[in-house]
C-alpha cells in the first residue's frame, strides 16, 4: 500500500465569518457537522477564542467517525445521529423528529462542501447559517508522488469522497480514466462515475471500515471481480 494524499486542509480564505460564529455561539440552537474535519476546524476556533461548546448547543453528527471527533475534540456528546446512510441526505432525514421552526443551526463546512443540507433545513424553517471553516487544497508535490505510486503497477485507488475524486482527475486528467477506484460510498461513487473513472469498489457501509473490508473483498474473490 502507498499511501498519496489527494487533499490537505488549510484555514479558510475569509477567517471572519467563522469568528463571528463562534462568538455568538451561545446563540445556536444546534451545530450540525458533516465531516470530522469540520469538527477540528470548529474545536481549533473555540481554543483559539478561549470557549468552549455551551451546555446549551445541541450536536448533530453525520456518522460515528465525526461522532468520535465530536467526543474527542469538544467533549461532548452527539445528540442526532443517523443509524445508517452516513451522508447529508441521512443526517438531514433524522432531523425528521424535531421541530426545526426558528432554530438557529450552525452549518461549517469545507469550501467543497455541497448545499443539501443547508437547503434542507431551511425548508424545514430553520434558521441557517453557513460558514466556510476550513479549504481543501491539493497538497504540494502529489502529483509526481501520485504518479511513481501509479508507475509501481498499483491495483487500485481509494476515494473516500467528492473533493478526492476531483483531485484525483485534477492531477491525472484523462488518464484518471485508466485507474481502477475504490470509493467510499455511494456520493463519491456517482462523482466518480460522473468523472468518468472506473469504479470497481463501493464501501457499504459507507465508513472507513466499510471501505477496507469491500477491498479485501474485491481481492479475494478474484480477477472477476473488476
Amino acid at each position: 500500500m502507498v499511501e498519496v494524499p489527494l487533499l490537505e486542509l488549510a484555514p479558510p480564505a475569509d477567517a471572519e465569518p467563522l469568528a463571528r460564529a463562534l462568538a455568538d455561539i451561545e446563540n445556536y440552537h444546534w451545530v450540525a457537522f458533516t465531516s470530522a474535519n469540520a469538527v477540528r476546524a470548529l474545536s481549533d476556533g473555540l481554543a483559539r477564542a478561549g470557549r468552549a461548546l455551551p451546555a446549551g448547543v445541541r450536536v448533530a453528527s453525520v456518522g460515528p467517525a465525526t461522532g468520535a471527533a465530536v467526543r474527542d475534540r469538544l467533549g461532548v456528546e452527539t445528540a442526532l445521529e443517523p443509524a445508517s446512510d452516513f451522508h447529508a441526505q441521512g443526517l438531514l432525514r433524522a432531523f425528521d423528529v424535531f421541530d426545526l421552526t426558528g432554530q438557529r443551526i450552525l452549518l461549517p463546512l469545507s469550501d467543497r462542501a455541497r448545499e443539501v443540507l443547508a437547503e434542507g433545513l431551511r425548508a424545514r424553517d430553520a434558521l441557517v447559517d453557513v460558514v466556510i471553516a476550513y479549504r481543501t487544497v491539493t497538497p504540494a508535490g502529489a502529483g509526481p508522488t501520485l504518479q511513481r505510486a501509479l508507475e509501481t503497477g498499483a491495483d487500485l485507488v481509494t476515494l473516500a469522497s467528492p473533493s478526492a475524486v476531483e483531485g484525483l482527475v485534477g492531477l491525472l486528467g484523462t488518464r484518471a480514466a485508466e485507474v481502477g477506484v475504490a470509493v467510499i460510498g455511494p456520493i463519491t461513487e456517482q462523482a466518480a462515475r460522473t468523472a468518468g473513472l472506473d469504479v470497481r469498489v463501493v464501501a457499504a457501509p459507507p465508513t472507513a471500515d466499510g471501505l477496507v473490508l469491500a477491498i479485501r473483498r474485491h481481492f479475494d474473490s478474484g480477477p472477476s471481480a473488476g
